[in-house]
């Protein structure tokens, strides 16, 4: 069977890195889409392409359809969405079409975390305790987790430390299980806090052959998502990953495993046991570490098995080589909680050097909303050495130049340059036990101000009218500084500025500046004997500027305080961007310090609004089903003092 082209039922960044290696290998892409990404670089990446109706990527009626309407041969459902969905791959071959994939029977029976369990168990893979009675939390023991039968990606999992915050975990797990799912089902397991996340990728065909391609370890997370992963993993020895892989493979021989597949465990990091989690019955997130280590394409091989083709090699023919390490840049704000972020993407440069994969679902001038997972790219580095990588990767990350929305890079580069990290001490609770960060300084920042000053100083000589053959800053007579106000974050930076006969400028009556070459786009700045280039994007009275260490935003500050912006006072607000679930105070209602007030959700994840004191309320400002902005006004406070606070919780 041969194939001429293939639609990719998916969006982003995994349907671009379909059609990467699909093109590659002759066939001619076919995307879908929905109007909230009309926009988006998988659309016009793609030969051609098809909007969905209302029902959105979830519809698999429609999919089909424009599969057939397009001439398309094949179906490949990337991740997420109908990659998990047994029903789906039934339409697409009852269509005539090509499922790339396992058969509809792999992917019902895993995609049932219950049954999937019951499968390993069979295969003598070790299993957690768990229960599928959501009240049985004494039975499975504390600390646990409330999971989602139905699915995966963090979604619809809660931690539970006691019984008392069992129900309402259970709860909220089961709605976002509905939403993410279609499928409310939950059950119970034994949570292990010190623990690693290790996962073997295996792949099959249809003729019996079945290898593994070594492990991955994915167990820096937050909100029990993935964030850094690499190959191979810094903690397992041969001993565990040969039991490891000897596991997986029993298992995937047992469901009769076909195509790229995913055999996930749980590492307790005391004693190295290893515990059976999930079969993901699809490609990875973070598949690009084992094809940078392997050089196995596990697109190509996934096209090639749907096709009724051989994998052509054994076990014995693979070798892995170096050491790659992959970072998810999300949209969100790492000082905030991982709280989603949304906006305009206003720049997004990737570093030219070092050369690492960029495999990225958006681009300059991208919007980035609440309808989506927040996840922007995924970076990966490759070298001979884990510290190499690392540090490939860090200044890859740190060299690129992203304005417009809030990204967790900083936090990324703060990671792979933490000395634990580095040293391999890299379990689950990495983040709670290190929380990595690099805060700028504040000399930092005031160069950086410097340079947007001088930057908006060409500017502004570039735009003029009249005069602008006279010098920089020329003056006929002494008269004060030129001054401009910068704000980054809660932070004003005011900068004073002065000529200087030999082309530098006094800034602020102590620091020395000096421009030596200035673009629409970039300058190449001198500050206190510190020179660099760096690219600088504005929009509006917002401008970022690229430094050494990352890129840093700044905004002009208004010269007059806009009527009706101040902050509502006692004023309870939207931390982030998203739908109003839940209300539970009224007006009038007596509340205590931390009890949940409203309940959100944006990008499948909720967030909880609990009152930071007691109080009560003396306003309600939002209803349930009302999409707000971050930083809008939900409730208002009155203190049992008094007096109202303004804080945010």
């Amino acid at each position: 069977m041969s194939l001429t082209s293939v639609l990719v039922a998916n969006r982003g960044e995994i349907a671009r890195r379909v059609f990467r290696t699909a093109r590659s290998m002759g066939l001619r892409c076919v995307a879908v889409y929905v109007d909230a990404d009309a926009g988006s670089p998988h659309v016009t990446d793609a030969d051609e392409a098809v909007r969905l109706p209302d029902g959105g990527y979830l519809d698999a009626e429609a999919v089909v359809a424009a599969a057939l309407a397009t001439g398309a041969d094949a179906v490949h459902p990337g991740y997420g969405f109908l990659a998990e969905n047994a029903g789906f791959a039934e339409a697409v071959e009852a269509a005539g079409l090509v499922w790339v994939g396992p058969t509809a029977e792999v992917v019902r029976t895993m995609g049932d975390k219950l049954a999937a369990k019951e499968a390993a168990v069979a295969a003598g893979v070790p299993t957690l305790p768990s229960s599928d009675d959501p009240t049985d939390g004494e039975e499975v023991g504390y600390p646990l987790l409330v999971k989602a039968a139905a699915g995966g990606g963090g979604k619809g999992m809660h931690l539970v430390e006691s019984a008392a915050d069992l129900d309402e975990a259970v709860t909220s797990a089961q709605r976002e299980a509905l939403g993410a799912f279609g499928d409310d089902r939950v059950f119970l397991e034994r949570y292990v806090p010190r623990s690693r996340h290790l996962e073997i990728q295996v792949l099959g065909d249809a003729h019996g052959n079945l290898v593994h391609l070594g492990e991955r370890e994915c167990s820096i997370q937050r909100r029990h998502q993935k964030v850094l992963e690499e190959s191979p993993s810094p903690f397992a020895d041969e001993t565990l990953r040969s039991a490891m892989c000897d596991a997986a493979l029993r298992l995937a021989d047992g469901i009769g495993y076909r195509s790229a597949g995913t055999v996930e465990f749980l590492v307790d990091d005391a004693t190295g046991e290893f515990f059976f989690l999930e079969v993901n019955t699809r490609l990875q997130v973070e598949h690009p570490v084992t094809e940078e280590v392997t050089g196995i394409d596990l697109v190509r091989e996934q096209l090639r098995v749907a096709t009724g083709e051989p994998l052509g090699w054994t076990q014995d023919d693979l070798a892995t080589s170096g050491h790659a390490i992959e970072a998810r840049l999300y949209a969100e704000d790492a000082d905030q909680g991982f709280l989603p972020a949304t906006g305009t993407l206003h720049a997004f440069v990737p570093a030219d050097d070092p050369a690492v994969r960029w495999d990225a679902g958006v681009a300059a001038g991208s919007h980035v909303g609440v309808d989506f997972d927040p996840m922007l790219a995924k970076v990966v580095a490759r070298g001979p050495t884990r510290a190499e990588a690392a540090g490939r990767l860090a200044l890859a990350l740190e060299r690129s130049h992203l304005g417009g929305v809030t990204t967790n890079r900083d936090f990324l580069v703060a990671t792979l340059r933490h000395e634990a990290f580095l040293a391999g001490d890299t379990t689950t609770d990495f983040i709670e036990r290190h929380a990595p960060s690099t805060p700028r300084t504040g000399d930092d920042l005031a160069r950086a101000a410097v340079a947007v000053a001088m930057w908006l100083l060409r500017s502004n000589r570039a735009e003029a009218g009249v005069l602008a053959h006279l010098p920089a800053v020329w003056r006929n007579a002494r008269l004060p500084d030129e001054r401009v106000v910068l704000t980054h974050g809660d932070e004003a930076h005011e900068v004073g500025y002065r000529a200087q006969r030999d082309g530098s400028f006094t800034v602020n009556g102590a620091s020395t500046a000096r421009i030596h070459d200035w673009s629409p786009d970039g300058i190449d700045v001198e500050v206190d004997g510190r020179r660099w280039a760096g690219r600088v994007t504005r929009s509006g009275n917002d401008l970022w500027v690229q430094v050494p260490s990352g890129t840093v935003a700044f905004s002009v500050a208004p010269r007059f305080t806009v009527p009706g912006s101040e902050d509502v006072n006692g004023g309870l607000v939207a931390p982030m961007p998203g739908v109003v679930l839940e209300v539970r105070a009224a007006a009038g209602d007596r509340v205590e310090a931390g009890q949940t007030l409203v309940v959100m959700e944006a990008m499948k994840m909720e967030q909880h609004i609990a009152a930071p004191e007691d109080g009560t309320i003396a306003e309600v400002l939002v209803a349930v089903g009302e999409q707000v902005e971050k930083g809008t006004a939900l409730m208002v406070l009155e203190p049992d003092d008094g007096e109202t606070d303004g804080s945010e919780a």
